[in-house]
């Protein structure tokens, strides 16, 4: 796994934390479960700044918030699972975006599986995918985590996409191809 650090001292002038925020509301997203598991312990967070990179080889960007307590245990593991929720999972969104829960609990929330890596897999999500992290790009409070796929999954099923915008879930309907 390479690591990279860039630093940025020019101040943005007249964009506040407040003001970006409420801009990214307005940015639809998916809603995921990331977890990880290794030698540091079992975690996981929901999870919506993630965005697909490149398809050769298959990889994909997770932003992690440095102050959150399971930052170090994904660093540390070096493996990800990425569950993409559909609709029905609004709930498992928020307890596992919930800090006062332990992962113990987190889990207990669903039933889960396991792929290439060992990383914990939600067993109905939408779709999953197994992935070691490649890169670490540290920038302001959060590090960029770029992540080999190593594995896929897409549920049968066909549920709808589960999304977050202007503060609320959403769903997308999985229309024919």
């Amino acid at each position: 796994m390479q690591s990279e650090v860039i630093i940025s001292v020019k101040e943005p002038s007249g964009v506040t934390a407040d003001l970006f925020r409420n801009a990214m509301s307005r940015l639809g997203a998916p809603v995921t479960v990331v977890t990880t598991s290794g030698p540091a312990g079992r975690q996981g967070l929901t999870v919506s700044a993630i965005t697909s990179v490149s398809d050769t080889p298959p990889t994909v960007l997770v932003c992690l918030n440095r102050d959150n307590r399971s930052h170090a245990a994904f660093i540390q593991n070096g493996v990800v699972g990425i569950s993409l929720l559909s609709r029905g999972h609004e709930g498992l969104a928020g307890i596992f975006a919930s800090s006062r829960r332990t992962p113990d609990e987190k889990f207990a929330a669903a039933a889960w599986r396991t792929d290439v890596t060992g990383a914990p897999l939600l067993a109905d999500a939408l779709v999953t995918l197994d992935c070691t992290i490649a890169l670490i790009h540290a920038s302001s409070t959060h590090d960029v985590l770029f992540c080999t796929v190593e594995a896929i999954h897409v549920h049968p099923a066909g549920e709808t996409g589960l999304t977050w915008f202007n503060r609320q879930f959403h769903t997308l309907p999985l229309l024919p191809a």
